[in-house]
């Protein structure tokens, strides 16, 4: 593990002697400068005492007073990664590794949105995630390479009036949390716990839905409420071969699901024009919100009660759905959520941001499902836990029937302590995983600690996070071992 560490620890080293010699860039000012002019120095600016919360992004003007608009923000995330997997992970087949050291991209995104007047915008975001050296890409017999550029989002909205604005589309105006559907550009943590998007890559698309919403503001109550298409999934599902009496995705699904997500806003009012939560505003602001959610859909799962009958007499290749009983379950989660984010000290520049949240799931019976984020391994790994996916690499047991909770408190730390312009702010989280299919076969509950801090060059537009985590290896249930990750993760966004 130690001679793994040491490039993490070279690269930290590298980015941090580049944060000293950073140069902050002077405010923009409101009016634009005469093209023909030629562009004078900028004078030399104070650190600002807050940082901007999200950010406009490159901004383009398309009426002379500004009313008619198009936004471009982009972002990388990189993950320099020690890992160490769980038992009997493989970085191919047939190739065990029992450490891994990695740098893959989490995320690499552009949202381009615009205005023609207030009342109506088109956003458009495209973007990858995950790719590392052996998974995240489309390659031909090369699993790692060509990564698929595709759309996160594609959405119209008109708005009705000051409360009520209407859009439809690939959206990401979620129910359940504040969390589900939060900003990745200002994560207070170096990222989200997953459990946060329950249907990612299932019904969804990477936490995306195809469908309508409505959303709006009423006095201090903040509200999205959306009906979706769900996405078909597991198309080679049948009775047959799911476990038995183990929920699994239903293939034949047709029905539309809810959802929605309320929050009332105690204190300072939050942006809504776009969907994105922010995770810490780094004393920019003093939010106290309490919210709740929910996210229904009609016969979205089904399991086998019963032990496999043996196929009709002369008919071995008929339908499983004809001859194999089963039962049809549907998708039932809710949460409630708290969110509080106040600067403590305007002249020191300190600040507290936390979040909590509850979530209750249900799947149908026993349902688990083990995901592995970016994960460093291929091949090999367990699959001790029924229905619930292969076990290896950095996975582990992250959503299923039952209930989660997951918690996160920061504090940035006085202006100085990093120098003139960088800031600190160390953090902590904490999920907590109950689920039914766990205890079925006897195994411990799930959790993950995270310690880590933001090293903010530029508030959250740059910054360094280092991260390190204890997760559980399900390998074996009944004797869970725990092993660590260390992440680095270096982002600008602009």
């Amino acid at each position: 593990m130690r001679k793994n560490c040491y490039p993490l620890a070279l690269s930290a080293l590298l980015l941090a002697t580049a944060a000293s010699a950073q140069v902050q860039p002077p405010p923009a000012g409101k009016q634009p400068s005469p093209p023909p002019a030629p562009q004078a120095p900028a004078p030399a600016s104070a650190a600002p005492t807050e940082s901007v919360p999200y950010g406009a992004g490159l901004k383009v003007s398309l009426s002379p007073d500004g009313s008619k608009y198009m936004r471009f923000i982009t972002w990388h995330q990189v993950w320099t990664r020690f890992n160490q997997n769980n038992s009997g992970s493989q970085h191919t087949s047939g190739d065990p590794q029992r450490n891994t050291f990695d740098v893959g991209l989490r995320r690499s995104r552009l949202i381009l949105y615009a205005q023609l007047n207030p009342r109506f915008m088109v956003l458009t975001h495209i973007g990858i995630n995950n790719q590392n050296a052996v998974g995240g890409g489309v390659g031909i017999g090369d699993p790692g390479k060509k990564p698929q550029l595709f759309v996160h989002e594609a959405v119209v909205e008109y708005k009705v009036f000051s409360q009520l604005s209407l859009g439809a589309g690939l959206h990401y105006q979620n129910g359940i949390s504040r969390m589900t559907r939060a900003s990745t550009l200002n994560f207070l943590a170096f990222d989200a716990p997953i459990t946060n998007w329950p249907t990612i890559e299932k019904t969804d698309q990477f936490a995306r839905y195809m469908g309508i919403y409505a959303k709006g503001r009423i006095g201090k109550l903040d509200y999205a409420v959306a009906v979706n298409d769900p996405f078909v999934t597991s198309p080679t599902a049948t009775p047959a071969t799911v476990p038995t009496n183990v929920a699994e995705y239903y293939p034949r699904n047709h029905s539309k699901n809810f959802q929605g997500y309320f929050a009332y806003e105690f204190l300072d009012q939050e942006a809504n024009l776009l969907p994105y939560a922010v995770g810490s505003y780094l004393g920019a602001k003093r939010v106290f919100n309490i919210g709740a959610g929910f996210l229904f859909n009609k016969d979205a799962m089904f399991s086998r009660p019963g032990a496999l009958p043996p196929p009709p007499t002369g008919q071995p290749g008929a339908d499983p759905y004809s001859y194999v009983p089963f039962k049809t379950h549907n998708m039932g989660i809710w949460s409630a959520d708290v969110f509080f984010d106040t600067p403590l000290n305007k002249e020191a520049g300190t600040a507290f941001t936390t979040y909590a949240v509850y979530y209750n799931f249900d799947f149908g019976p026993n349902y688990v499902r083990n995901i592995g984020i970016m994960n460093p391994s291929s091949a090999g790994g367990s699959a001790a836990i029924p229905g619930a996916g292969t076990l290896r690499g950095n996975s582990f047991p992250t959503v299923g029937t039952g209930s989660a909770l997951y918690a996160q408190a920061g504090y940035l730390l006085p202006k100085n302590v990093l120098g003139p312009k960088a800031r600190l702010q160390p953090y902590a989280a904490w999920l907590h995983g109950d689920y039914e299919g766990l205890e079925a076969i006897g195994a411990k509950k799930v959790n993950v600690l995270d310690l880590g801090a933001n090293v903010l060059l530029d508030g959250h537009n740059a910054k360094l996070t280092l991260n390190y985590r204890v997760r559980p290896d399900y390998s074996n249930p009944q004797n869970i071992n725990y092993r660590p990750e260390i992440t680095l993760q270096t982002m600008v966004f602009l």
